[in-house]
């Protein structure tokens, strides 16, 4: 499938031909791809072991390094990171953690994908992690920021009664009361 890809550093993009594959875990770039395109490299706090389809551990390493992309696809539009490794035929992979996600529709037959199912986090900063599915951990993040802008409404809202407990004191001592 046809996607665009967008650098975050400098907005500059690139059509890429993109493998659906429900079989890879993650979503991988090709190293020599992201070279030659000048994909900025961002080193991972651990290195990931990756076995290629034929089980066997790939013979250019580790996934030490991702790049942060913007994806285009029929007016869908993504944040994320994609692993870089060596010695891919394909240039970039959209593999089984992006499928769950957006649960597209796809119709193998005639080659569409519609995006047409995508939770309310899409669009937004997702992103795969080691640890955790990029979703999860996004609404983590968000029950996170729901949670600070509760509290932050209760002390305005208490700021704000403490003030009308001033003005009553001010106008009881006014009236004499």
């Amino acid at each position: 499938m046809k996607i665009g890809l967008e650098r975050i550093d400098t907005q500059k993009g690139i059509t890429v031909e993109a493998l659906l594959d429900s079989g890879a875990i993650g979503l991988v770039m090709s190293s020599e791809f992201a070279k030659k395109q000048g994909f900025k490299l961002k080193k991972l706090e651990r290195p990931m072991q990756v076995r290629n389809v034929d089980r066997f551990f790939n013979r250019e390493g580790l996934i030490e390094n991702t790049v942060e992309v913007n994806i285009y696809y029929k007016g869908h539009t993504e944040r994320t990171e994609i692993d870089v490794i060596g010695g891919q035929k394909w240039l970039v992979i959209l593999g089984m953690s992006w499928l769950a996600c957006h649960n597209s529709e796809i119709d193998w037959r005639i080659g569409e994908v519609k995006m047409t199912r995508c939770p309310e986090e899409c669009g937004k900063q997702w992103r795969p992690v080691q640890s955790k599915l990029g979703w999860e951990k996004q609404k983590e993040e968000k029950v996170k920021e729901e949670a600070e802008k509760k509290k932050e409404e209760k002390e305005k809202k208490k700021k704000q009664k403490k003030g009308k407990t001033v003005e009553v004191r001010k106008v009881a001592e006014e009236w004499e009361i």
